[in-house]
């Protein structure tokens, strides 16, 4: 069973362990507004708004794509979707500017389209701030409209602050959002653990049920595959997993435990104090709808070889902090470097012996920055936005006395695992970024990888493509190195997040 509240109503329904929101919402409630697209969390045609309690007693609202949102994380929830927003037959603000505007047309996107725009909306009257371009896009950049192109509903979100304020009074209680959660139970066909403790004995108890926490690449096995399953185990409520921790390592490196069900838009203000290479390539990393879902961890067990973060992570240095069980000591953790987890094609560290069955990813270490160390991330796709990698190249470095030092160099999309280019560091370190480094770095990358050709690019055009990436580099150093007073543009020649 599932408690949580609907357009401030309270639900109490009944739900297999794999049903969407959507479903939930459409065949279960008889809530039509939000509409099926996609299936796949592309569109948006399906956004709803999912708020829980903060820490002021307030709900929090962030947008969410219902069709591959499982309906069982909305125990202990508030879920708003279209039929909700208006006050009578007085419209909400982002109903009425987009009706002002006309920027709808056939309609069917149009509800996901407004769920947005509330969401938007909720950010500015909690916290007022420009809406700049680049905030308009990352707010939109997951909503598709086939029919009206997209200046009339930019327009709209523009001018919804200038509308008077018609909503539903219950959006403004303060409401403790914290209902008692469902023991765990042997038999329960959705877990959800809120201890690291009670996620060891689920996986325990139930070593095959597979793992969901944003469920943005899971649920695609439900929808475009007709997967069905039986028992799954959620780790989003799991505490353990949801601390960022400043820490330092045995080896003296300083840096941050993120745990491992950490969403990507958590993760957004650290990125941007302290790597904004990363944080700009989270911008391109689907929409906000899957920022707001998508975690760490999940991109990293999924272990695709075209997953965005690893590789950074790789250039980064970045360690593992793993959790199972052990008979009779309640849990066995370790740490393990990420260069040691990828195995194979969607093969891992995680369970591959006997002893070490029902192990999870407790927290992934992110290093501090080092005043000397660069990192450089740049992500190829057929569209800007919203779109898997094609190749992904991050590369990590040092300069002294005019040398390469500790070289990292990392692609997604080149081999069936994301992985470092061990022949093109071992050709690059200690030497000068020089034309005839790179030249023969670039040589060593066919020693590195031998790419696949698929839908996203042939096996030449990744060859190319990573060949190209080393080849920027160099000419980033170059730039670097002639200073401020350089001719060339400062401006460097890439596909960045935005279009501005």
């Amino acid at each position: 069973m599932i408690d949580f509240m609907l357009n401030g109503q309270p639900r109490h329904c009944e739900a297999l362990p794999d049903t969407s929101v959507l479903e939930l919402l459409r065949e279960t409630l008889g809530q039509t507004g939000t509409k099926e697209g996609c299936a796949s969390g592309d569109c948006g045609a399906c956004t709803v708004a999912i708020g829980e309690a903060s820490f002021d007693g307030r709900v929090r609202y962030h947008s969410a794509n219902a069709c591959i949102t499982p309906a069982h994380q909305l125990q202990d929830r508030h879920l708003v979707t279209v039929e909700g927003l208006a006050r009578g037959d007085r419209l909400h603000p982002a109903q009425a500017a987009m009706v002002d505007c006309h920027a709808s047309q056939c309609g069917f996107c149009t509800p996901g389209i407004v769920m947005s725009l509330f969401t938007l909306h909720e950010a500015q009257q909690r916290s007022p701030a420009p809406l700049t371009p680049e905030r308009l896009e990352a707010a939109l950049g997951g909503n598709l409209c086939r029919c009206t192109g997209y200046r009339p509903i930019r327009d709209a979100a523009l001018t919804m602050s200038d509308y008077p304020e018609q909503r539903p009074g219950w959006l403004d209680l303060a409401v403790d959002a914290t209902v008692p959660t469902r023991a765990l139970h042997a038999d329960d066909t959705f877990l959800q653990p809120t201890t690291l403790d009670e996620l060891i004995e689920a996986r325990r108890q139930h070593p095959e049920a597979p793992i969901v926490a944003g469920g943005t690449d899971l649920w695609l096995e439900v929808t475009q595959r007709l997967k069905r399953f039986e028992r799954l185990v959620d780790v989003t409520r799991v505490a353990e997993l949801n601390a960022i921790e400043a820490t330092t390592l045995d080896d003296g490196r300083a840096g941050w435990w993120i745990g491992a069900a950490v969403t990507y838009s958590r993760l957004e203000p650290l990125f941007a104090e302290h790597y904004p290479a990363f944080a700009h390539l989270l911008h391109r990393l689907g929409s906000a709808q899957v920022r707001n879902r998508g975690t760490l961890g999940g991109n990293i067990a999924n272990a695709s070889p075209i997953g965005d973060t690893p590789p950074v992570l790789l250039a980064l240095g970045s360690r593992l902090w793993l959790a199972g069980p052990e008979e009779g000591a309640g849990e066995a953790e370790r740490e393990l470097s990420l260069d040691d987890f990828f195995l194979d094609y969607k093969q891992t560290a995680l369970n591959q012996d006997k002893e070490r069955e029902g192990e999870v990813i407790r927290a992934i270490f992110l290093p501090r920055p080092e005043p000397d160390r660069h990192l450089k991330v740049w992500k190829l796709s057929k569209r800007r936005e919203d779109d898997i990698s094609a190749v992904l190249g991050a590369f990590s470095w040092r300069l002294e006395d005019g040398l390469l030092r500790d070289v990292r160099l990392a692609f997604g999309g080149m081999a069936a695992i994301p992985r470092r280019a061990a022949a093109a560091e071992a050709v690059l370190e200690g030497q000068p970024p020089t034309v005839a480094s790179f030249q023969a770095a670039r040589a060593a990358l066919k020693e590195d990888f031998q790419p696949m050709s698929d839908v996203r690019g042939s096996a030449h055009y990744r060859e190319l493509s990573a060949a190209n990436l080393l080849e920027r580099l160099r000419l980033v150093l170059m730039r670097e190195d002639q200073g401020p007073d350089a001719t060339d543009s400062p401006r460097e020649v890439m596909l960045h997040a935005y279009a501005h």
